[in-house]
């Protein structure tokens, strides 16, 4: 039987685009089938005082394409969130439009672009879905812990943050990445390989 991966993403994060894409390769090339799930940035740092006036403001503006995400998978099923995904990542990430502004108008055209109602960004404005949001956020998160962020990978009983990469491997290097993470992953007391980021990520 083809394993699932369950990747919990929030469309704002570029670093979870980057891996995103990165997945969609790896499924090309090794027997893995990808479930697409929300998560939250705002919700993970809802409280933090500690965050700089920049990042919070971010925030505050990242509520809304998470909530018309949930709002969309609870009418029309889980198959439409890669790609209503991958429909805003390339406006907010490839075309560098960001969510801070016209983040309003950027998601009504990834709904209008999908095939999906105009009347979900209804969702933007509204803590209706919060809590479906919070659930699908903590089913991702309580598998790793608050001390990461997004994306969220589990597979096979094993859940990991990451991989951060850039730019996204191809083809067999590709299914290497996903061969290491997943050793690495499956290691008892495994907990972190990290190194300093030294560029910014490239989306083409």
């Amino acid at each position: 039987m083809t394993p699932t991966a369950d990747f919990w993403f929030d469309p704002a994060c570029p670093w979870a685009w980057m891996t995103s894409r990165w997945m969609l390769e790896v499924e090309q090339v090794r027997d893995v089938k990808t479930a697409w799930h929300v998560m939250s940035l705002a919700v993970l740092n809802d409280g933090r005082d500690e965050l700089d006036d920049g990042y919070k403001s971010f925030l505050v503006h990242a509520w809304g394409p998470v909530r018309v995400l949930i709002a969309a998978e609870q009418a029309h099923g889980n198959e439409v969130l890669l790609p209503l995904y991958t429909a805003l990542g390339q406006r907010i990430h490839v075309d560098g439009r960001g969510i801070r502004e016209g983040g309003k108008e950027l998601v009504a055209e990834a709904l209008a672009e999908v095939g999906l109602p105009a009347t979900l960004i209804e969702a933007w404005d509204t803590d209706k879905y919060d809590d479906a949001l919070r659930k699908s956020h903590h089913e991702g998160m309580d598998q790793v812990g608050m001390e990461v962020g997004t994306p969220v990978i589990a597979v096979e009983g094993n859940a990991f943050f990451g991989p951060v990469v850039t730019p996204a491997p191809k083809g067999e290097a590709a299914g290497k990445l996903w061969d290491g993470v997943r050793l690495v992953a499956a290691t008892d007391g495994f907990f972190e390989l990290k190194r300093t980021r030294d560029r910014e990520p490239i989306f083409d």
